[in-house]
């Protein structure tokens, strides 16, 4: 079901200044800005190895992250995310038990593969993802 941790995402209210500062405190490298409008975010991955560091800034589009913010205006963690083979086999899955996922139907990633959303409440308290990394990108 789960192969792997594959990030932790922070969102942070500037996508620069939070760059530079993980740079700055530990040396890491940033990759490259990228957009998900689907999302409504620009983010960065910073690699570490076995897992991601993700960092998010909400765009105007993303009225929940804009609200994370509001609530926390220096940032925070907002979600794990779990690489699996099949997004859509583990939210059958889930659902069989009574989990519930959050996600828009055909929700995508920054790299236009699936994803979904699993909520807190099901969850241990935190918001997970799950993520199919493999998958073809959907155009």
């Amino acid at each position: 079901m789960v192969n792997a941790l594959s990030h932790v995402s922070l969102v942070v209210p500037n996508l620069e200044s939070a760059s530079e500062r993980v740079r700055q405190l530990f040396g890491l490298s940033v990759g490259p800005v990228m957009v998900n409008a689907q999302q409504g975010v620009r983010m960065v991955y910073i690699e570490l190895g076995n897992a991601r560091l993700e960092l998010m800034e909400p765009q105007p589009s993303n009225p929940a992250l804009m609200r994370f913010l509001e609530k926390h205006p220096q940032g925070g963690l907002h979600h794990v995310s779990f690489e699996v083979d099949s997004v859509a086999q583990v939210c059958a899955d889930l659902q069989a038990q009574g989990v519930s996922s959050i996600s828009a139907p055909q929700a995508l990633n920054v790299h236009g593969q699936p994803i979904a959303f699993i909520h807190p409440r099901d969850f241990l308290g935190a918001l997970l993802e799950l993520e199919e990394p493999h998958a073809k990108p959907v155009e």
